[in-house]
């Protein structure tokens, strides 16, 4: 098999199609599979066709089809990158979210927990309760948003926008919720403190 040339290694005319040479290729490899040797020589006689009908395609002797890859021009393609995702949200949004800890979630939350409850279940106090349990939870507010990123100003900004913003809308749901649900005895007051702390508590775990 050695003194054959290329193409009656793999059976073919000097004419074959690039089909008919990619399907006699593909034939001996299904004939020959278990011999590694025989699967060289017939890779090797594939790659001096190309290698042929390249050089006669440069000489203009024939036209190559464009899906032909010929050997020396076999290099890996650089791998296609993955789409990027598209931004779910604003890029000025995505600055201002944090992806917190558990712990930064947590200990909030159990600080304002527990101003909620003072605010619920201790209103004999009257609204000096209130305005203390409303205090606290602004020094809270400020502590956990600064313990982040070290900027107090920006700290100090979101929690009092927050606490107007929970306030207004506290107030606004409590007049309305309220009167729908007589068996609940609880103060506007009351209701628009606990609203203000939840405000605060997401403001406080979720932002920077």
């Amino acid at each position: 098999m050695s003194d054959q040339n290329p193409y009656e290694k793999l059976g073919v005319s000097e004419e074959a199609s690039f089909d008919e040479i990619q399907d006699a290729r593909n034939r001996l490899f299904e004939q020959h599979s278990g011999d590694v040797k025989h699967l060289e020589v017939i890779e090797a006689a594939y790659d001096a066709i190309l290698m042929d009908r390249l050089r006669m395609r440069q000489e203009g002797k024939i036209k190559v089809p464009e899906r032909i890859r010929f050997p020396e021009l076999r290099v890996q393609s650089p791998p296609k990158e993955s789409p990027t995702p598209r931004e779910q949200s604003p890029a000025w949004l995505q600055r201002m979210l944090d992806q917190p800890t558990p712990a930064d979630i947590l200990l909030p939350g159990a600080w304002f927990l527990g101003l909620s409850s003072i605010s619920l279940f201790y209103p004999e106090g009257g609204d000096q309760v209130l305005q203390l349990a409303l205090v606290v939870g602004i020094g809270t507010s400020i502590y956990f948003l600064n313990r982040k990123e070290g900027k107090f100003g920006r700290a100090v900004l979101f929690t009092l926008g927050s606490l107007i913003i929970g306030l207004i809308a506290g107030g606004l749901v409590a007049s309305w919720f309220l009167s729908q649900i007589s068996f609940i005895t609880l103060e506007t007051n009351q209701f628009s403190t606990v609203v203000t702390f939840i405000l605060l508590w997401l403001v406080s775990s979720f932002l920077r």
